[in-house]
């Protein structure tokens, strides 16, 4: 079923995102693994084929908090590959208190937002050029389902007043949902053969808010042996990222493999076009390539 596709997962070296990758190379794809630590990522690859003998599996170290790393996985990944056809945006975290990046970014935003944004935007002319009119490629990207919960702006985007580690995060996951929309509506306009999605993978049992210590994290851990295992929690991005019943869908929101309902701020046009432009402003103060 996917055989002669490359695909690329982040944060891939626990949780769904490593069975993502694993169930990636069951069907028979070339799955570059994103990680922050080595160790963990090759124990991941011998993981993968230790389960998949004939898995082609590779890794790409980075911190996904920075966009300067983000470039160079990019930039590494065209030094051996010469095609993507799915892009798993699946790397996540919650942070207790607002720390800024080396490069002045409030963690829980570059990792969940910008990341994906950069990342994807770095990988497109690739994804545009390996997809077909019956065979699109496909950027999928892992939001919550804990993103219908308050009110939603943009005029505290990175939290500068008044910091909460679930507000970030919740609000991170919106961010996720706006950045799909709007590379849908654009990739339409443009009739290019990729499509996009965002999804909830339910509430998982992972490791998942770990250094989280506050109020949040005490409800999280108290409540986390009711969550489903990741093998289960896995399962809508590999249906986004592999199904031929998503062929051509675009600009959807998926829970349990199935379109499923956001919260109505998620329909807000203006909101989706007002994060690309904020967020391609930070790519260009920080000197980088927008694309």
């Amino acid at each position: 079923m996917m055989h002669e596709r490359v695909c690329m997962v982040t944060g891939a070296t626990n949780g769904i995102g490593e069975i993502t990758a694993l169930e990636l190379a069951r069907m028979g794809a070339t799955v570059v693994i994103i990680g922050r630590n080595e160790v963990k990522a090759h124990a991941t690859i011998a993981k993968i084929k230790s389960a998949v003998a004939t898995a082609d599996v590779d890794y790409l170290i980075a911190d996904l908090s920075l966009m300067r790393d983000v470039k160079k996985i990019a930039e590494a990944f065209f030094a051996s590959y010469a095609r993507l056809d799915v892009l798993v945006n699946n790397a996540g975290l919650m942070v207790e208190k607002r720390i800024l990046t080396a490069e002045g970014l409030e963690m829980t935003f570059a990792v969940n937002h910008m990341s994906y944004f950069y990342l994807t935007h770095l990988l497109l002319n690739t994804l545009k050029a390996s997809g077909t009119p019956s065979q699109k490629s496909r950027v999928v990207n892992v939001s919550s389902g804990i993103h219908q919960i308050g009110k939603f702006g943009l005029d505290a985007i990175q939290l500068e007043h008044g910091y909460n580690s679930f507000k970030a995060y919740r609000q991170s996951k919106m961010m996720n949902i706006w950045f799909t929309n709007e590379l849908a509506r654009r990739l339409a306009s443009e009739n290019a053969n990729v499509t996009t999605n965002s999804l909830h993978p339910g509430t998982v049992r992972t490791n998942f808010g770990a250094g989280v210590k506050d109020m949040n994290g005490i409800v999280l851990s108290l409540i986390k042996p009711f969550f489903t295992t990741p093998e289960k929690g896995a399962q809508t991005q590999i249906y986004l990222a592999s199904s031929p019943e998503v062929e051509g869908v675009s600009g959807g929101y998926f829970a349990k493999s199935k379109p499923a309902r956001t919260n109505k701020h998620a329909d807000n046009t203006t909101y989706w076009s007002q994060l690309w432009a904020y967020s391609e402003a930070i790519i260009q103060k920080l000197g980088l390539e927008a694309e």
